[in-house]
């Protein structure tokens, strides 16, 4: 009869452990706007949804009261980018506006200051450099930029790594990563950035959602060159979110031509060993969106619910994960 208890209690205890490690729709005061190829953000506290095929508005999601809050409206339409936090306002950098498949790429930095509910253009990209749907971080006061493509969902994918450092108003170009790639997310784990996932959209040959890559390059700033891990994406796709904590690299989100279904799965790096393996899975898969950590808990919001462009989603799930 005690063995029984004890055995009834580890499995309950496992049930429940299992159930809080689940993702979980959150239920929000009020409803944001659908969208995808958009970005999401955290900043100071507080999360921005902005961006989208479609001309929606800046939204402030306060996760103390799971509310919205409509901001400005943009100053243009763009999507296909990976949205910056920096110095106190949201980058959007390497991003396209336009239509499919010629989507042209922005030549300057669009900058939103949240604090005054503004948007300024920033700095111009350099036009022997200019492209989209590209891999964007900082790191130490300055913005790297890799990978992208230059026309669209059409032709023209690009290996290149660029620096920008405020301070100066200067570019920098760097060694080119390992193999082209777009419609991805670039993530700092340490001392190294990962990217991971996407394709080379190419349209041009019919061939927009086929071509994911599966290989995870990341180059090491401490000795200045690029890496191949040795176990490439479980899962390849693109319209791909990536992330870092600690020595970990999340990787979800993505369309592929594998399912008509956005991908769901949930993929974990760890870059000490090089091994994968899995968070759960969201219950609504999703592409063309942003990933956020905040405080113990991984957030996603919006993206299309199918490959290509819809239906559009505008619901958060989120995952406790220390």
């Amino acid at each position: 009869m005690k063995t029984s208890l004890l055995l009834f209690l580890l499995l309950f205890s496992i049930e429940c452990f299992a159930q809080q490690n689940e993702w979980k729709e959150l239920q929000t005061t009020n409803e944001a706007s659908p969208r995808h190829e958009n970005s999401f953000v955290e900043l100071n506290g507080k999360f921005y949804a902005l961006g989208g095929r479609a001309d929606r508005p800046v939204e402030e999601f306060d996760p103390k009261t799971n509310t919205w809050k409509k901001l400005a409206d943009v100053p243009m339409n763009f999507h296909h980018f990976q949205g910056l936090a920096f110095e106190n306002e949201i980058y959007v950098i390497g991003a396209f506006t336009g239509g499919y498949p010629h989507e042209k790429p922005i030549e300057n930095f669009l900058i939103f200051n949240p604090k005054t509910n503004t948007w300024r253009n920033g700095p111009k990209i350099p036009a022997e450099r200019l492209r989209g749907s590209v891999g964007v971080f900082s790191r130490n006061g300055k913005i790297y930029l890799v990978c992208g493509i230059l026309d669209g969902h059409y032709d023209g994918h690009v290996a290149w790594f660029d620096e920008y450092d405020p301070k100066t108003n200067t570019w920098k170009v760097l060694p080119d990563a390992p193999r082209p790639r777009d419609h991805f997310g670039a993530a700092l784990v340490g001392d190294r950035v990962y990217v991971a996932g996407g394709r080379t959209s190419h349209a041009a040959i019919g061939k927009v959602l086929d071509l994911t890559i599966s290989e995870v390059d990341y180059y090491d700033f401490n000795n200045g060159t690029w890496e191949t891990e040795k176990n490439g994406l479980p899962t390849p796709k693109g319209g791909s979110s990536s992330i870092g904590h600690k020595e970990f690299l999340i990787v979800m989100n993505g369309e592929s031509n594998t399912q008509e279904l956005s991908h769901s799965e949930v993929e974990m790096l760890n870059t000490k060993t090089g091994e994968w393996s899995n968070l759960p899975s969201l219950n609504q898969g999703r592409h063309g969106t942003g990933l956020i950590y905040f405080k113990g808990k991984l957030y996603v919001v919006a993206g299309s619910a199918k490959r290509g462009g819809g239906p559009e989603l505008n619901n958060i799930e989120v995952l406790d994960w220390k």
